[in-house]
């Protein structure tokens, strides 16, 4: 197939199962595009589609898109847009028929096919994978959606693919790379990595979100050429803004070190190179590549129990001691047989002194219970808070009557041979075209930079980091991603002598006592930490006040710390 010299314009409508239902239509009339990609899935989501699929079989896919296209398709056709979505789930068949079913009803030519393999559930024996599983997913890579595009798809639903996989099987299927060009692949899989996350990219959830106006931030896409390098931007006149901070804090966001690791090629984070080429354009260029590990990662899904939560409100002098009070009470209350596995205390000092408000007076202390049983996190433990009403602390209330528990989820992660995998594209007639893996495999060696030159000593100042250094943090099952950059050269050799692991645990005392792993990406002047079990048994568990360790960062950037005054 010969190398298209065209420029591919992909844009995305959806970082997550519950985005802007309208960004459809906004990317669709905004501008020109030649792909619009959607991505509804991440590990809570799973879950939640396993669920669905326990209550009816014919469901597990995200049942937004379905209406996105009712309003969308004949528009998206209308333009010769293609439409990749990861929408499918747990049942990319199912979507591929109910949109197929929508476009005769509407009376809309499209071809629409799906990507398949990726449900390893019926093969868990086989795999040797654990039972009691609601779900199991390998993460796919992006040829098999070059496949349907290839063979005139103008829809290709997929279950769990990599993100980053929505933008390079379009990338692959038009410039017609091979497994082999894997740094115009690493390229593309970086510009997918900035896309999946919407509006992440264009100003949301931005550490200096006061540059901008955010109010309304439009959607990104990507301008991609055939070497694999791009231009991020977005549509004329919509809100947000796309900068190199702003695509360094996506690039930062849920990875690890150098080597970020996909079904179809390692991208070389640290040979990534930006630059501000006009406003709201950001290139993305010398994206290296190297051979992809011989497995693949598959998200495993299950029930780990039941919980409940019980918050009481603690108001004016003594909190300390009304907490104890309220803890021994409790215990003494809760019978041993109905006790459960699990009693987690957390008190939220928000309390202020001589406050102008009962509400601003006040503290939460939260206990939160785990139990394989559900009746032990029901309504004995319910009843044992209540009936501390006239008994207790002074000021004693809840936020809210205690309910009667529920389930919650368990996320993990697996590691199969790639090999063992069945990756198929099946198309609207029916066909189906076999994916190989990919050809030349390797074991990745994590890159270790060279800290940059010591910054000179001078005077300094207390004062929050977040005043020289932006964060974007997030999860990964149970662990969280933090990662932190500088605005210029002389704040990034300041921050990488000076945000040590020893550091960042004195600045987070949460992480004491957990495996801490800092990265150095110097071409983005920044750091990249991994704290290993921060989040417990991961987001569906609710193991801690922030699950998703979504605001880690910014809890970061409010500690206070010496910082040079020069930089201020």
């Amino acid at each position: 197939m010969a190398r298209a010299r065209s420029v591919l314009r992909i844009g995305n409508a959806s970082g997550f199962y519950g985005d802007r239902f309208a960004a459809v239509r906004e990317m669709l009339t905004g501008g020109p595009l030649d792909v619009l990609t959607g991505d509804y899935l991440a590990e809570l989501t799973m879950l939640i589609l396993a669920r669905d699929r326990l209550k009816d079989p014919s469901l597990g896919y995200a049942r937004t898109f379905l209406r996105q296209m009712e309003e969308c398709l004949g528009l998206a056709r209308e333009r010769d847009v293609k439409i990749v979505v990861n929408a499918g789930g747990l049942n990319p068949a199912r979507l591929a028929d109910a949109l197929r079913e929508l476009a005769e009803r509407l009376g809309i030519r499209a071809a629409v096919a799906h990507v398949e393999g990726d449900d390893l559930l019926p093969r868990r024996s086989e795999l040797g994978l654990p039972e009691g599983l609601l779900a199991a997913n390998a993460y796919l890579g992006g040829f098999g959606i070059a496949a349907c595009l290839a063979e005139g798809a103008d829809v290709v639903v997929t279950g769990r693919v990599t993100d980053a996989a929505l933008v390079a099987g379009p990338a692959i299927a038009h410039f017609g790379w091979t497994a082999a060009d894997l740094d115009a692949l690493a390229g593309a899989v970086v510009a997918g990595h900035v896309l999946e996350c919407g509006a992440q990219a264009t100003g949301g959830n931005y550490a200096f979100f006061r540059e901008h106006d955010v109010t309304r931030p439009g959607f990104p896409l990507a301008e991609l050429h055939a070497d694999g390098s791009s231009v991020i931007t977005k549509h004329p006149g919509t809100g947000g803004a796309v900068t190199v901070g702003t695509i360094t804090a996506q690039l930062l966001y849920e990875t690890g070190g150098s080597h970020y690791l996909g079904p179809d090629v390692t991208a070389r984070l640290d040979t990534v190179r930006l630059a501000e080429e006009g406003p709201d354009r950001v290139r993305i260029s010398g994206v290296c590549g190297e051979a992809p590990p011989p497995t693949l990662k598959v998200g495993l899904n299950r029930l780990g129990g039941h919980r409940n939560e019980v918050v009481f409100v603690l108001t004016g002098l003594d909190i300390e001691a009304k907490a104890d009070l309220v803890q021994r009470q409790f215990t003494a209350a809760l019978p041993p047989e109905v006790r459960p596995a699990e009693l987690r205390w957390t008190l939220a000092r928000t309390d202020h002194p001589d406050a102008a408000t009962e509400e601003t007076a006040s503290a939460l202390l939260r206990l939160t219970a785990r139990d394989p049983d559900p009746a032990k996190v029901g309504r004995e433990l319910g009843k044992a808070a209540v009936e501390l009403g006239l008994a207790g602390y002074p000021g004693f209330h809840l936020t809210a009557p205690p309910g009667p528990g529920a389930p919650y989820g368990v996320f993990t992660a697996a590691y199969v041979d790639a090999k063992a995998v069945e990756h198929t594209a099946v198309l609207s007639d029916g066909r189906r075209i076999a994916v190989p893996p990919a050809p030349v495999i390797s074991q990745p060696a994590e890159a270790v930079a060279e800290l940059p030159e010591a910054p000179p000593t001078g005077p300094t100042r207390r004062a929050p980091l977040g005043l020289v250094a932006g964060a974007r943090s997030g999860d990964k099952g149970g662990d969280a991603n933090l990662g932190v950059w500088a605005r210029d050269e002389d704040g990034w050799r300041w921050l990488a002598h000076t945000l040590t692991v020893d550091k960042l645990r004195e600045l987070l005392p949460e992480t004491a006592g957990l495996t801490v792993t800092r990265h150095l990406l110097p071409n983005l002047r920044a750091l990249n930490f991994t704290v290993t079990g921060l989040l417990g048994e991961g987001v569906a568990a609710q193991h801690r006040f922030d699950p998703q360790a979504k605001a880690l960062g910014e809890w970061l950037r409010s500690r206070h710390l010496d910082i040079p005054e020069a930089l201020l």
